[in-house]
C-alpha cells in the first residue's frame, strides 16, 4: 500500500486526455502533478491553455524531451501513437508508466505496424498489461507497464467479454454501430471538425476500417478462445463527450436476454463503475457525462435468437483519462476507487 505522495508526469497534458487527467487528480489525496508536457505550448501555464484548471498550482508546461524522470513515479502518456516509442527508452526503473496512446495494446507488433505503422520499440511490448480495469485487475496490481485501452474497444469490450467467456452468445456474428462526441477526435484543428461542419448532423468515418476493430478483437478472442472478427462502424455526433454502442448479438442454444443480463450482473456485482440498468432503462451518453461508469442494459430483439446490447461511457472518462487514473490505483495498490467515484454530471 502507498502511504506517500505520488510524483506524476503527464505528457500531452495540453490534448483532451491530459487536461481530464489533471482534473481528476486534483480529487486525488496522494497525487502531486510535477511535470506536465505540450511540446507547443512550452513555458506557458497551465491555466493559460485551460482556463477551468486555473487555481491548482501547476508546473509550468514543457517540452517532452526537457523532462527528467529521475523523481517521477507515475507517467501518464497521451501523445500521439508512435511518439511512446521514443519515451520509453528514458525511464528508470522506478518508474510506472500508464500509456493512453495504441502504441503497446496489441499483442503481436505486426497488427500494430498494419494499421499504425513502424513499430519502434517491439522489445518492450510483452511487458505491457492491457489496462481494462474490471477484466485484467489481477495483472495491473503487478505491473509497470499499462496500455490504456480506446474509448470504443472500453464501450463494447465490458458488455461482449463475459458473455462470449461464458459462450452465451455466438462469436461469428457481433455488430457493434457505436456514436461519440467530437472529443474523441483530439484537440488538434482539423476542419472535418469545426461547428458547422458536425452540428445538426451525423456521420459515419472509419467504414470497415476504423484502426480500434483490431484492438475490440484481439480483446474479445481473448474472451472467447478463439479468434472473433466483428462488424464495427464509429459516427460523430454533434457532442462534445460520450460514447454509446449498440451492439446486435445472436444468442447460444436456448439462452435468453435474462439469461446474459443475470450474467453481467453477476460478473460485475463487485465493480463500482460497471451498471447493469434495471429493467428496460436505456444507457445515455447523458447520464454518464463526466464519470467513470459504464452503463449497461440488454433487449430482446424482434427476431427470435437475437438480443441487442446497449452500453454508454464518457469517452474523456471510463474511455482514457479516468480508467488510466483507476489503473494507477490498483497499480499502487490503492483503493480502486480513488479520486474516480464523480456523480454524472446533468443535464
Amino acid at each position: 500500500m502507498v502511504a506517500n505522495e505520488i510524483n506524476i508526469a503527464v505528457l500531452g497534458a495540453s490534448g483532451y486526455t491530459g487536461a481530464e487527467i489533471v482534473r481528476i487528480l486534483a480529487l486525488h489525496p496522494l497525487a502531486r502533478i510535477k511535470v506536465l508536457t505540450a511540446d507547443r505550448n512550452a513555458d506557458q501555464e497551465m491555466d493559460d491553455v485551460y482556463p477551468h484548471l486555473v487555481g491548482q498550482r501547476l508546473p509550468k508546461l514543457k517540452r517532452v524531451d526537457d523532462v527528467d524522470f529521475a523523481n517521477i513515479d507515475v507517467i501518464f502518456c497521451g501523445l500521439p501513437h508512435g511518439a511512446s516509442h521514443q519515451v520509453i527508452g528514458r525511464l528508470n526503473p522506478k518508474n510506472k508508466l500508464i500509456d493512453l496512446s495504441p502504441d503497446f495494446r496489441f499483442m503481436d507488433v505486426n497488427i500494430y505496424e498494419k494499421w499504425y505503422g513502424e513499430h519502434k520499440a517491439p522489445g518492450i511490448q510483452k511487458s505491457f498489461v492491457y489496462g481494462l480495469s474490471e477484466l485484467n485487475r489481477e495483472k495491473l496490481k503487478r505491473a509497470s507497464f499499462v496500455a490504456n485501452p480506446g474509448c470504443y474497444p472500453t464501450s463494447c469490450i465490458l458488455p461482449l467479454a463475459p458473455l462470449l467467456s461464458f459462450e452465451l452468445i455466438n462469436s461469428d456474428d457481433i455488430v457493434i454501430d457505436a456514436k461519440s462526441g467530437v472529443s474523441g477526435a483530439g484537440r488538434s484543428p482539423n476542419e472535418a471538425h469545426l461547428f458547422g461542419e458536425i452540428a445538426e448532423g451525423v456521420h459515419a468515418y472509419g467504414v470497415g476500417s476504423h484502426r480500434h476493430m483490431p484492438e475490440i478483437e484481439q480483446e474479445l478472442s481473448n474472451a472467447a478462445g478463439r479468434a472473433v472478427f466483428v462488424r464495427f462502424t464509429p459516427h460523430l455526433m454533434p457532442m462534445s463527450r460520450g460514447i454509446l454502442a449498440t451492439i446486435y448479438i445472436s444468442l447460444n442454444k436456448n439462452y435468453t436476454v435474462v439469461d446474459l443480463k443475470s450474467t453481467l450482473e453477476d460478473y460485475y456485482k463487485h465493480d463500482e463503475f460497471i451498471k447493469i440498468l434495471p429493467g428496460k432503462r436505456l444507457p445515455s451518453t447523458r447520464h454518464v457525462r463526466g464519470s467513470n461508469f459504464c452503463f449497461i442494459n440488454v433487449f430482446e430483439d424482434r427476431l427470435a435468437g437475437k438480443a441487442i446490447i446497449i452500453s454508454a461511457i464518457d469517452n474523456l472518462v471510463k474511455g482514457a483519462s479516468g480508467q488510466a487514473i483507476q489503473n494507477m490505483n490498483i497499480m499502487l495498490g490503492l483503493k480502486e476507487t480513488t479520486a474516480i467515484v464523480q456523480q454524472p454530471l446533468f443535464p
